[in-house]
């Protein structure tokens, strides 16, 4: 691992002006960009193994070689 940031901190902060000690840095309010694509949730991750499970009894049926 690396080691941390060596910039100064900004006047009367713990952070540098990159790292979040700037005014008005970090997320806006009402931040759109946080919101999830749903491609990492337990019902994705679900859905992905139940087609898997599908595709390879499809394949045990059809006598076709694992992939």
């Amino acid at each position: 691992m690396g080691t941390g940031c060596r910039s100064p901190a900004v006047g009367g902060k713990k952070r540098c002006r990159m790292h979040g000690g700037a005014k008005g840095s970090g997320a806006p309010e009402g931040n759109q960009n946080a919101l999830k694509h749903g491609t990492y949730t337990r019902e994705a991750f679900r859905q992905r193994r139940q087609m898997r499970e599908l595709v390879r009894e499809a394949r045990k049926l059809l006598g076709e070689p694992n992939s």
